[in-house]
């Protein structure tokens, strides 16, 4: 299984991509960044995307896509939650803003819906699938993805804490998780359903608590305000726990 950052941020710059992870050339996990960190050849090559909520940093680019596969008569599977598929069309594929990409062309409609439910696995190309209910401000799911070959990557998406019944349904060999503040802002984060470096520290306490180890570990979803300190305080978990803990950045590739 090959992963690639292509966002890793929560806001978008020259440097920096919203929320977007791409496996093995074919599977996105989220769209923050699926056209603005990839070319027309690389985006033909995708043939799903999990979404994981309905947040603006988290779909950016799909639309653009769908526009982009419309065009050049392609079709791609877009799987998420049923309150993702109830907002989508009214709000943005209004017919103004943009077609109804599930109906647009009447036959062969660019996208396909596969709608999915917290705790139900599924088969998405070559791989499993389980989707995990989180802790966010809207319907979120968190998606643990299961290669051919039996390797395991959880991707939380956003979340805030309280992830323990989340670490019974997953065993990850790695697992991208959010932590989106500085240390500073915990009671924030807790409000608005995120996580700080300490917040993370007493979620990876609890997983290995459950699961008896700990998996390797890249965050994403960073605020690039005070992003120095914030990787400072990931470091500094990383080391109490004795742990491998890494900032995810865009462009990071992970074998596994």
């Amino acid at each position: 299984m090959k992963i690639r950052i292509l966002g890793a941020h929560n806001t978008e710059s020259k440097s920096s991509g919203c929320a977007c992870l791409l496996i093995d050339d074919v599977l996105a996990l989220d769209a923050g960044s699926l056209t603005s960190k990839l070319s027309f050849k690389a985006q033909g090559k995708i043939k799903s995307v999990l979404l994981t909520h309905r947040h603006y940093d988290h779909i950016k680019d799909l639309l653009a896509l769908a526009m982009n596969f419309y065009l050049r008569g392609k079709s791609l599977e877009l799987c998420a939650l049923p309150s993702f598929f109830n907002d989508l069309a009214p709000d943005l594929q209004n017919e103004a803003l943009y077609p109804n990409f599930a109906q647009r062309p009447p036959q062969k409609p660019t996208f396909r819906l596969n709608v999915v439910t917290p705790g139900r696995e599924l088969s998405v190309l070559e791989y499993k699938v389980l989707p995990v209910a989180v802790n966010h401000t809207v319907p979120t799911v968190g998606y643990q993805i299961t290669s051919p070959g039996g390797q395991k990557v959880f991707y939380t998406s956003d979340t805030g804490p309280g992830l323990s019944e989340c670490w019974r349904q997953v065993s990850p060999d790695l697992l991208i998780i959010e932590v989106t503040y500085i240390n500073k802002y915990s009671q924030l984060s807790i409000e608005v359903g995120h996580l700080t470096p300490s917040l993370l520290k007493t979620e990876l306490e609890s997983f290995r608590r459950l699961k008896g180890y700990l998996p390797r570990v890249v965050t994403v979803h960073a605020s690039p305000i005070k992003e120095k300190v914030l990787d400072a305080e990931i470091a500094a978990v990383a080391g109490a726990l004795k742990a491998d803990i890494q900032p995810g950045r865009e462009g990071m590739r992970i074998n596994l």
